[in-house]
């Protein structure tokens, strides 16, 4: 059995969260002008299985941003082999803070606070 999935051939749940915190996480660090980190995730939704030899998509988009965080929207999907179409599996929200050197909250620079 594959290190990454259970007997059935489909992918672990932590499998797909982290490359969804991943997405997140660059998202961040590119909207943020540098570091930071995952402070809270939630409404993670499985709708179905992702099976060996899917291919894996994920997307990440800002929904809010405050002083020193943001909360991202991750999306994954899946396109089963020899298939065209692909179907939405998994889906959540991370919220970020922005750190400086010593790990503490810093201003995102140029952020608009949003209710």
């Amino acid at each position: 059995m594959p290190a990454d999935t259970n007997a059935y051939g489909d992918i672990f749940g932590g499998w797909l969260l982290s490359w969804m915190d991943s997405a997140a996480g660059l998202t961040a660090a590119r909207y943020a002008h540098g570091r930071a980190v995952t402070v809270a995730m939630d409404g993670m939704q499985f709708h179905e299985p992702v099976k060996v030899g899917d291919e894996v998509s994920v997307y990440a988009h800002i929904e809010r941003v405050g002083r020193t965080s943001m909360t991202i929207a991750v999306e994954a999907w899946r396109r089963p082999r020899h298939v065209d179409t692909a179907t939405k599996v998994t889906q959540a929200k991370f919220t970020f803070v922005a750190i400086d050197d010593n790990g503490k909250p810093r201003p995102i620079e140029g952020a608009q606070e949003q209710a």
